[in-house]
């Protein structure tokens, strides 16, 4: 394991994602190197395969995945994605200086843990601040709280009157409880600047994307970013295309939650592939698979490792890379971007295995994510259990609850895999 990772994981962790990396079949350094031409350009199809086989070597892991999620185009020149980060970069600047002009917690630090602000929009008298990357202290000794067992509103403020900044404020300390929460035992966190950098990035998203904002399990989805970039306005960036294709899940109503789809495809692929399972789980009130709910929300951060998580991020991200995703996700107002034909990229699509135009079933209204796979893959790995032992939701819910942590990410994509090919195959003879 390389310096850099050391400086990331503790020696328990850097020893759980040793036996993922194989020599031969890793996208080490030297082929990541070997894949851009002179100019800079990138083949993307041998990179795709390489990560198929084996995954990322972690010294570049961080630069691999802004081509993955769609920062860069593969095609691009080095001048042209330096010209991009730095555009990006100063765009990330001025969001941040306006969420600062709003809140002065922002870039200062601090990681606030307790409400800013009432509902009305009166300021709140010296609100509870749990950390100070500045402090030389740790963050349970340098905790500062206040004075008084209530909430004192300030009344020399001035009161807020914009709702969407209100709403807004009304967020950070929320994040800030979850960024304290988050991957906490790790040699990386110890560092409060990293915690700081976490909150500001999330309290930056949350106004920028004022539909959805800030919701728990962002902070999960965010921190892998923070740990494999060093700027922070490149991982926000990272963090915001990875939002761009899961934003969808946070979206809850009174009569319904944003990962419904994946439920329900989850639900029509067990049915399909193990009847006398999906009969049980109805049996035992889980027919609507909400047990499921989490590992869709946060990519299954709490049933694998913080390294084996990056490793099954990247393959699914590999498995269903879409060239086109560039195309989508270009913001930039600049003409740095280069306009490359879709054709030029057509022949990628070989490459990722995931075959999604074969992937629909009459049930479904679209590509069914590898993800709903994974699950269906762990629920495979736990059936005898499930069968012989829940008598109950509860049942279920321990049963499933003991993968916490205990996950092989290489088994479960072997096995996602598997599944995919089973199911299509089953789903065809239904048709025939």
């Amino acid at each position: 394991v390389s310096y850099v990772w050391s400086r990331v994981l503790s020696y328990s962790e850097q020893l759980s994602i040793v036996p993922l990396f194989q020599a031969g079949k890793t996208l080490s350094v030297r082929k990541w190197q070997a894949a851009f031409n002179p100019d800079g350009c990138l083949d993307i199809a041998s990179v795709l395969s390489r990560i198929q086989k084996g995954g990322v070597h972690p010294t570049v892991r961080g630069e691999v995945w802004e081509f993955l999620l769609g920062c860069f185009d593969p095609r691009s020149t080095f001048d042209e994605r330096e010209e991009i980060r730095q555009i990006r970069r100063l765009q990330y600047a001025r969001w941040k200086e306006e969420c600062k002009e709003m809140d002065s917690h922002v870039g200062s630090g601090k990681v606030i843990t307790a409400p800013l602000i009432t509902e009305d929009g009166r300021p709140i008298k010296d609100p509870l601040v749990l950390l100070e990357a500045t402090s030389n202290q740790n963050t349970s000794e340098g905790a500062s709280t206040s004075n008084h067992n209530g909430i004192e509103v300030d009344e020399s403020a001035e009161r807020i009157t914009d709702k969407q900044i209100i709403e807004w404020k009304l967020t950070l300390h929320q994040i800030g409880l979850d960024v304290l929460r988050t991957d906490r035992t790790m040699v990386f966190y110890e560092n409060k600047e990293n915690l700081s950098k976490l909150w500001d990035i999330l309290a930056v998203y949350a106004w920028i994307d004022k539909d959805v904002g800030y919701c728990q399990g962002m902070s999960d989805l965010c921190s892998p970013m923070i740990v494999l970039l060093n700027d922070e306005a490149d991982a926000f960036w990272c963090f915001e295309k990875l939002m761009r294709r899961l934003r969808g899940n946070f979206r809850c109503t009174d009569q319904s939650v944003g990962v419904a789809n994946q439920l329900q495809h989850l639900a029509s692929i067990i049915q399909v592939l193990d009847p006398k399972l999906h009969d049980h789980l109805e049996t035992l009130g889980g027919g609507d698979y909400l047990f499921a709910f989490r590992m869709f929300m946060v990519l299954f951060r709490r049933e694998v490792s913080f390294g084996d998580s990056l490793y099954l991020w990247e393959m699914m991200w590999a498995l269903e890379y879409d060239p086109d995703i560039f195309f989508a996700a270009c913001e930039e107002a600049s003409g740095a971007h280069k306009k490359v034909s879709k054709s030029k990229l057509r022949g990628v699509r070989h490459f990722a295995k995931w075959d999604k135009d074969k992937d629909v079933s009459e049930e479904t209204d679209g590509p069914v994510p590898i993800s709903v796979f994974m699950v269906a893959s762990v629920l495979k790995e736990k059936r005898e259990k499930l069968l012989q032992e829940a008598r109950g939701l509860d049942d279920l819910i321990r049963i499933l609850n003991d993968v916490n942590g205990n996950l092989d990410a290489k088994k479960a994509c072997a096995g996602a895999l598997k599944l995919h090919k089973k199911y299509l195959k089953l789903v065809q003879a239904k048709k025939t």
